[in-house]
Order: C-alpha cells, then structure tokens, then sequence
C-alpha cells in the first residue's frame, strides 16, 4: 500500500493554481499585496495540511484493534489457521 502519483499530482496543480495563478488576477488596489500573500499563504497551507493528511494514512500509527476470537477467526479464513496453545 503505497502512495500514488495521481491525487498528489491533481492537488498541488490545485494549489499551485490557487496560489501561483490566482495572485497574478487581483484587482490593483491599496491591499493587492496582502491579498496576494494571503491567497499564497492560504495554497501553501491547505496544499501542506493535505499532503500530511494523505501521508499519515500510509503507515498509521494507531491499528484497529481486534478480539483476539476476531483474529482467529480472520486467519482460519485466510487460510492461516493459528493454532492454540
């Protein structure tokens, strides 16, 4: 179970475009700066908090815990019988 190249490659065109091609269009104005760097920040953190979220999901800390019936049960039926004693 590994990541894929897809989603990561959608997401950062997402961001990238919110945060490099969205600045360029601000009106002129007296805060066109500060709303440049805000819609720049704003892409860097949701690109970042995603790209964290999507990666914790690879190697999670914290398993399912099971029953020890539960997993006896699931290795008869996967054809791993553990045997007691």
């Amino acid at each position: 179970m590994g990541a894929s190249a897809a989603p990561v490659l959608i997401f950062t065109l997402l961001w990238g475009a919110v945060g490099i091609v969205l600045p360029i269009f601000v009106p002129k104005g007296p805060n066109r700066g500060i709303l440049q760097v805000i819609l720049i920040l704003t892409a860097f953190t949701c690109w970042l908090f995603w790209l964290c979220c999507y990666m914790a999901q690879m190697n999670p800390l914290i398993g399912p815990k099971l029953k020890q019936t539960t997993l006896l049960i699931m290795a008869r039926e996967w054809g791993n019988p553990i045997m007691d004693g």
